[in-house]
């Protein structure tokens, strides 16, 4: 018959490592996961946090000229209700800033050929193969004008002269 030694303290081993079991289970004290309304999951999924929102329009890379019309509008419209409105470089500095690319761009003089202030000032970026945005402001057309339109057939967006952009 076999007979089974009765726990005493002359088995140290066995009543540390029960004291070790112990301590290890109280610090696995179930409490209940935090219960939350489905929709309330779905709230907080959907909403992003204040940073993480773009203030306005922003640039599409992959888009068309038309998607990012909306941005080059509003730069436009920054540039013009600033004091350097009669700027080119105001407005290619801007559109460099929000992403568009320098590379793409024309400009048209600030000044005529006998040194007044130009009437009307065009500017542009290349997108894509085939479409340009395109901007105009001036005195000649009162508030700015933003639109769309094709390429030249030369690639070009603007007719005429225009200035290098070069700094």
């Amino acid at each position: 018959m076999l007979r089974r030694p009765a726990p005493t303290a002359s088995h140290p081993l066995i009543i540390a490592a029960a004291g070790l079991l112990a301590l290890v289970l109280a610090g696995c004290d179930p409490t209940p996961a935090p219960t939350t309304n489905p929709s309330d999951e779905a709230t907080l999924s959907a909403s992003p946090s204040p940073s993480a929102v773009p203030e306005g329009p922003v640039l599409v890379p992959e888009g068309t000229a038309a998607d990012n019309l909306p941005l080059f509008t509003a730069v436009t419209e920054q540039v013009w209700a600033s004091d350097q409105r009669g700027a080119g470089r105001a407005y290619i500095d801007a559109l460099i800033a929000a992403g568009f690319d320098r590379v793409a761009m024309q400009v048209t003089n600030d000044q005529s050929t006998v040194g007044n202030a130009a009437e009307s000032l065009q500017f542009s970026v290349s997108w894509g193969t085939d479409e340009c945005l395109i901007g105009q402001v001036g005195p000649s057309t009162g508030a700015p004008v933003t639109a769309v339109m094709p390429q030249l057939a030369e690639g070009r967006c603007l007719i005429g002269s225009t200035r290098p952009i070069d700094w």
